[in-house]
């Protein structure tokens, strides 16, 4: 039997010379912040050589084309950069990401 480690989202993506290394996060079921939203908890840390980081990126690119392909994720039109979130799930579901008024987007400090 393998681990499976479930998470939230990427926290934080470092680059060290030839090494990646990626902060997994899940959001506590108890702790809040002063805006009543869930804490980030650091759950895992992934490392990748910077080869390994460039192959995978391809790949969760691809994955990604599939969910908007299959319209379960949506992307935003190159207009409305910073007025929406970049992705969202399908009309089915909510939103992944609030409007700029509510929390900010959980995107890397490193890529802002």
């Amino acid at each position: 039997m393998h681990d499976e480690v479930y998470t939230d989202g990427v926290d934080e993506i470092t680059v060290s010379g030839s090494i990646v290394r990626i902060d997994l996060f899940s959001l506590s079921p108890t702790e809040r912040d002063a805006s009543n939203f869930p804490k980030k908890v650091f759950r895992q840390r992934l490392i990748l050589s910077a080869e390994g980081f460039a192959n995978s990126v391809e790949v969760m690119q691809n994955a990604l084309q599939g969910l908007v392909d299959a319209g379960v994720v949506k992307r935003s039109q190159p207009g409305e950069i910073g007025q929406a979130p970049p992705l969202s799930l399908g009309s089915s579901e909510r939103p992944v990401a609030s409007p700029a008024s509510q929390r900010p987007s959980n995107a890397s400090t490193n890529f802002r």
